[in-house]
């Protein structure tokens, strides 16, 4: 719609920095068979806690959570029995992800998948999977009381025909090439938190869009990287530069690039952690230990077992208990206090 069809109707010039992700991007997508040749059972375990984690932070962004010690009950579990909605919510996105894992070639990118995908996400609530019906503005709460209008998006009235011009743009420019595919698929994404087609729901179902576009494009790291998780990590980023980039949307007089720049990053981090897990790791560890690991190096300062436990949803308490007794022993870090209360510190 009014970012996609920029690139329809003006000559525009590509900055250095996009163009440097876009090359850094792509000689990743080149590596991408050859990281994929590695250790079937780091794999396995990779696309497992990416499914998991993916879940858990896309909700969590949205301030839809579960208790880390009920993850693997509702995400892995048959059939689960839910406390909440909220874990009908995760449990529903985790759905909408093996869909897109499973199928992504075949599914197109149409009114009728992003529908699909927002009933899902949404479990079996009354508007699963229905545009929205009132308009809303997106307001900013603040701790003191205060708020603010950050954003008036499509009206209900005009968010059918939106979502309408928007999927078929998105056909035209990927069958006429008006633009790389990854810059398209950032402006998609801006596009439509725009137009804010559903009363709730409109940030994971957009994750989810852009996972399965990342995959039609070639650019398959979602499945081993929660895309989901660096965006939770790097949130206000994502905040900062939506809005940056949508004012003066609904005029087409709007500047896309700190969006796409953020969604090219994203992609960026996503690809280097895929390199250092896969790709450049000689010393053959056991999965789970590497996820666990990583999660700790991601830290600044003191954290504790249940921060680490929420890091890596899926991963039982006792390995977390199990990788922090190590690297203490290895005089890695330190621990302070005892119980559910200690805090635990890297060294150096």
């Amino acid at each position: 719609m009014n970012t996609i069809r920029l690139f329809a109707s003006q000559n525009i010039l590509i900055s250095a920095s996009t163009s440097w992700y876009l090359a850094d991007l792509g000689e990743f997508r080149g590596q991408q068979l050859l990281y994929t040749q590695q250790s079937p059972q780091r794999l396995k375990t990779l696309r497992e806690h990416a499914l998991i984690e993916s879940a858990v932070s896309s909700n969590r962004i949205e301030g839809v959570s579960v208790d880390p010690a009920r993850v693997r009950e509702v995400l892995v579990a048959p059939k689960p029995l839910f406390r909440d909605r909220d874990e009908e919510e995760v449990r529903g996105y985790r759905d909408a992800l093996k869909l897109i894992h499973e199928g992504a070639v075949r599914i197109p990118v149409s009114e009728a998948t992003i529908r699909r995908l927002h009933q899902l996400a949404r479990g079996q609530i009354w508007d699963a999977g229905q545009y929205k019906e009132k308009d809303g503005d997106i307001i900013e709460r603040y701790a003191d009381g205060r708020k603010r209008v950050r954003f008036r998006p499509v009206s209900a009235v005009g968010t059918p025909t939106a979502m309408a011009e928007l999927t078929a743009d998105w056909q035209r420019c990927m069958d006429e090439r008006w633009i790389h595919p990854l810059i398209a698929l950032a402006a998609f994404n801006l596009d439509f938190l725009c137009i804010h087609p559903f009363r709730d729901g409109n940030g994971r179902v957009s994750r989810l869009v852009l996972l399965l576009q990342c995959y039609q494009s070639g650019y398959e790291v979602g499945r081993y990287i929660s895309l989901e998780r660096l965006i939770e990590e790097n949130n206000e980023r994502y905040y900062e530069t939506l809005e940056q980039s949508s004012q003066g949307w609904h005029e087409g007089k709007h500047d896309p690039w700190p969006f796409i720049n953020y969604v090219l990053s994203i992609l960026k981090m996503a690809y280097r952690e895929f390199a250092e897990r896969v790709g450049e790791i000689k010393a053959p560890r056991g999965s789970k230990t590497d996820l666990v690991l990583a999660a700790i190096n991601r830290f600044e300062g003191e954290f504790t077992v249940a921060q680490v436990e929420q890091a890596c949803p899926g991963v039982s308490r006792d390995m977390v208990r199990r990788v922090l007794r190590e690297l203490r022993n290895a005089n890695g870090i330190e621990c302070h206090g005892r119980g559910p209360a200690a805090r635990w510190k890297k060294k150096g």
